[in-house]
């Protein structure tokens, strides 16, 4: 029989069956994965290299091929985690009573950022572009960072650990940026020969992080008002439609942004704002639940691409350095440098311990990387995209094969039930869903 060419498929059909199917996976794996040692991060990066594999597909995904797509695609799956993860906090924001996530951001992060930089000097690496490395490398993300977060609002799922992690997230992109385009100055200063520091200290230090600490609690002020208690029957909580959340994430980004100031940063202010608005009202759970179905999506689509990359040529330019240094920024970096943060914290050791292994790298890395290049010439973009792909697979892997195991034996270990809120109803908390 003569295959007949009409009768082939439809290029669209087959990207709807393929999206279908897509869609499925993102709201049953949680379930099938709930137990065990194994993370759906690893199953879409082990999707996207099986699908770029054939060479029927004609796709190359290599970030430096589609330099202001990854910016702007990261970007997006970015914030959607940061609005997620604010409106998911029960704690109400308190000097004291965040006292850990200070330790996180004001110690481990800055020691995080120092290290890598001078391992980055060590591989080979020109200072400028080492600064860039450790920026991008020093966040925990909020995006993959999902599988040790709190749970849904006001399911009780809001250990030390986890309310932890999920503050340090949201909060620590406001301290990483900063030096992103510190690297950016020095990098533009050694073409031109211009003052850099001046400006870096007053525009992106002292104004960006200010600003967008304040623009995201207006915004989020305003949302909470217009949700909440605007009187009448026109107020948006009665919609009872958890887009509100995406509204408050596009506008709480892009006014700020506007304003020139850390857009990630206010996005989770917001957040932050909003859910403190009416922190008990059954709302929260509507915007939270959405919030986290686009970021499961939209993370899921990334990551098939990050998948499709590994095996199309990202890794190819890295050296038997690059492979030592990436080890040493997973295995010693973050976790010696969470231990010294945490050092007269009043926590028990291993809950400590857990703080300091899962600072997971993501696509926040991805992002920073992106802008960085895209706003300055740096030496040698390939091997640092081949660094920072190779740290971010490893993370994937080790944090996503140990963070079952770990969560449920810590949980154990501090009296509480891994179980508990599987039976009440309340579904698994991130991505994975197997840290209940």
């Amino acid at each position: 029989m003569i295959f007949d060419a009409d009768l082939a498929p439809d290029p669209y059909i087959v990207i709807l069956v393929g999206a279908g199917v897509l869609i499925a996976l993102v709201a049953w794996l949680p379930l099938a994965l709930r137990r065990l040692p194994l993370s759906l991060p690893i199953i879409c990066v082990a999707l996207g290299a099986a699908i770029f594999s054939f060479p029927q597909v004609p796709l190359t995904p290599l970030p430096l091929r589609y330099p202001e797509i990854t910016e702007r695609f990261t970007e997006f799956v970015v914030i959607i985690a940061l609005m997620g993860a604010g409106l998911k906090i029960d704690r109400p924001f308190h000097i004291r009573r965040w006292a850990v996530t200070w330790r996180l951001l004001a110690i481990a992060m800055p020691l995080s950022i120092l290290a890598i930089s001078l391992l980055g000097a060590w591989a080979g690496l020109p200072w400028t572009a080492a600064i860039l490395l450790a920026a991008s490398l020093a966040p925990t993300d909020p995006v993959l960072a999902a599988d040790v977060q709190v749970g849904p609002p006001r399911s009780g799922a809001e250990d030390e650990v986890r309310f932890g992690l999920t503050s340090e997230a949201g909060l620590n992109d406001g301290l990483a940026f900063p030096f992103v385009h510190l690297a950016i100055a020095l990098s533009l200063a050694s073409a031109s020969g211009g003052p850099w520091l001046v400006e870096w200290l007053t525009y992106n230090v002292m104004w960006e992080i200010g600003a967008g600490v304040i623009g995201g609690w207006i915004v989020g002020k305003l949302f909470g008002w217009l949700t909440f208690h605007i009187p009448g029957e026109t107020r948006l909580a009665r919609t009872g439609d958890g887009l509100i959340a995406i509204s408050a994430t596009f506008v709480s980004y892009g006014l700020t942004e506007m304003i020139h100031c850390y857009g990630f940063l206010a996005v989770f202010v917001t957040a932050l704002t909003f859910r403190h608005a009416h922190r008990d009202h059954e709302f929260q759970r509507d915007m939270h639940d959405l919030t986290e179905q686009v970021e499961r999506l939209a993370m899921m689509v990334l990551l098939l691409l990050f998948g499709g990359a590994l095996v199309t040529g990202l890794l190819a330019p890295l050296r038997w350095t690059d492979v030592l240094l990436a080890a040493a920024i997973l295995l010693l970096v973050r976790p010696l440098a969470g231990l010294v943060s945490l050092v007269r914290f009043k926590a028990s050791m291993p809950e400590k311990l857990t703080l300091a292994f899962f600072g997971i790298r993501g696509v926040g890395s991805l992002y920073y990387l992106a802008y960085g290049f895209n706003h300055a010439p740096f030496a040698g973009a390939e091997r640092l995209w081949a660094i920072v792909g190779l740290i971010v697979l490893f993370s994937i892997l080790l944090h996503g094969l140990t963070v079952t195991p770990i969560m449920r034996k810590l949980d154990r270990r501090e009296g509480r039930d891994p179980d508990a809120l599987e039976r009440e109803g309340v579904p698994p908390p991130g991505l994975t869903g197997p840290a209940t």
